[in-house]
């Protein structure tokens, strides 16, 4: 009789703890198997329709191996904060003793503190010997950005991108070189045209409108979060005159009215900083906040201001699994044409002539005036956009294997700042010391 599938929480803790361990991927200990099938399991945070139909696609091509999928959560059921910390507890616990599942969706988890104790395998050598993968149809610049010291540890599903657009009518009257400007640049740009557009009898324009000032630090480490925490030695640098520079330039924007935490009307928005969710979105994302938008690289300073990738269901196999080479079939099957394919597959495609498809149907559809946006109106794309669109996707190269307590603390601990209760020292002196706390753990 078929194991059962999905387990509750009491279910996945038995199933960490009694896993059988394995010395290595070459490892000569007994493979788990049931009815003369291969057992690899897979352990995941949240169930979803998209694990359900792998499950079932994965098994028909391959019925050798049986799927065993531990969701700590079914579908539709809420996730809280002392679920992310149980959860991450229970894997790490089994992680490093040697146990657990084969494969694991990393989304929740501290990844890159699991791969410098490498209790992840690295599936570079998988990658490059592949007989059923085709390199030149990945999106090798997505592969690629998630490497960790030149290996392959963890491969998504799919991929969304972080975009920055701006009005392209009003930012005819500046000259920006985007590629490199940084958020002093942005922001004197930003000033000038607003009291151009405000001389020129227009409504009072914002930069950025609807974004808290602790959100927008938290997006700005993320965009350049290899400056503030070292990930391979585990140290914080939120103590650094950068980080505290940052704060107090965030802080300057919203007094200067640069920025604001309110909603306000699209016109009167110069910039928009957006998450490209696939190839669709590269028309309703820009076209409904702007008639005329301008995709730009993200001010930055000392790291890429090309778009950040932020991939969609990201898996990782466990270094002592004893069933590394069916675990990492899984992961050429998570490549594959089939489950690419999948509606309920999130985010743009791994595999480039999915989303050069998905470009191609949009574009004729654009041109024969059928597309229309959410709002009910019909696109008016230039041709030449698509291109654009398809260049940026393609060169998107920023990403860094963050850890979202990092993110947490500084969310917890800035608006002491931005509020007043604090300087900017004493709040960067103390998400230092809870950070390098957390990193020492």
């Amino acid at each position: 009789m078929k194991m059962i599938k999905r387990m509750g929480w009491l279910g996945l803790s038995l199933a960490f703890t009694t896993m059988m361990s394995a010395c290595s991927s070459g490892s000569s200990a007994e493979a788990p198997s049931t009815g003369g099938k291969t057992v690899v399991t897979l352990s995941v945070q949240q169930d979803s329709e998209f694990y359900r139909a792998v499950e079932q696609k994965f098994e028909q091509a391959y019925p050798d191996i049986d799927l065993q999928i531990q969701a700590y959560k079914g579908i539709g059921e809420k996730m809280e904060g002392p679920d992310y910390e149980k959860y991450q507890k229970t894997a790490g616990t089994a992680l490093l003793s040697g146990k657990g599942a084969d494969i694991y969706e990393t989304g929740s988890l501290p990844a890159s503190d699991y791969v410098s104790k490498k209790l992840f395998l690295d599936m570079e050598d998988y990658l490059k010997q592949s007989k059923t993968l085709k390199h030149e149809d990945l999106q090798m610049n997505v592969l690629n950005a998630l490497k960790v010291k030149g290996g392959t540890y963890i491969i998504p599903s799919g991929f969304s991108l972080r975009a920055f657009l701006g009005d392209g009518d009003v930012l005819k009257q500046a000259e920006i070189i985007d590629k490199s400007w940084t958020w002093q640049e942005w922001k004197k740009i930003s000033k000038s045209l607003i009291a151009s557009e405000q001389q020129a009898g227009s409504a009072h324009r914002y930069a950025l409108p609807n974004n808290p000032p602790d959100m927008l630090l938290q997006e700005m480490v993320v965009d350049g979060y290899n400056q503030f925490v070292d990930v391979a030695a585990r140290k914080a640098k939120f103590d650094s005159p950068a980080f505290i520079f940052m704060m107090r330039e965030i802080n300057e924007m919203y007094q200067e009215k640069l920025m604001t935490t309110e909603p306000v009307e699209t016109e009167n928005q110069l910039f928009y900083s957006a998450v490209i969710q696939g190839p669709a979105d590269f028309i309703n994302v820009p076209y409904t906040n702007f008639a005329n938008p301008k995709l730009l690289y993200k001010p930055h300073s000392g790291n890429s201001g090309a778009m950040r990738i932020i991939p969609n269901y990201t898996f990782a196999i466990q270094a002592k699994s004893p069933v590394a080479e069916q675990a990492w079939t899984f992961m050429e099957f998570l490549l594959s044409d089939e489950v690419q394919s999948l509606s309920s597959r999130e985010g743009f495609s791994l595999l480039r002539s999915l989303n050069d498809k998905q470009f191609s149907e949009l574009q004729q559809q654009v041109k024969s005036g059928t597309y229309k946006l959410p709002d009910g109106k019909l696109a008016s794309v230039p041709e030449g956009q698509f291109k654009v669109f398809q260049d940026m996707m393609d060169t998107a190269d920023n990403f860094a294997m963050m850890d979202v307590k990092i993110l947490s603390i500084i969310g917890e601990e800035a608006n002491a700042f931005f509020s007043g209760q604090k300087t900017a020292e004493d709040v960067a002196k103390l998400i230092q010391n809870k950070a390098t706390t957390y990193l020492n753990e």
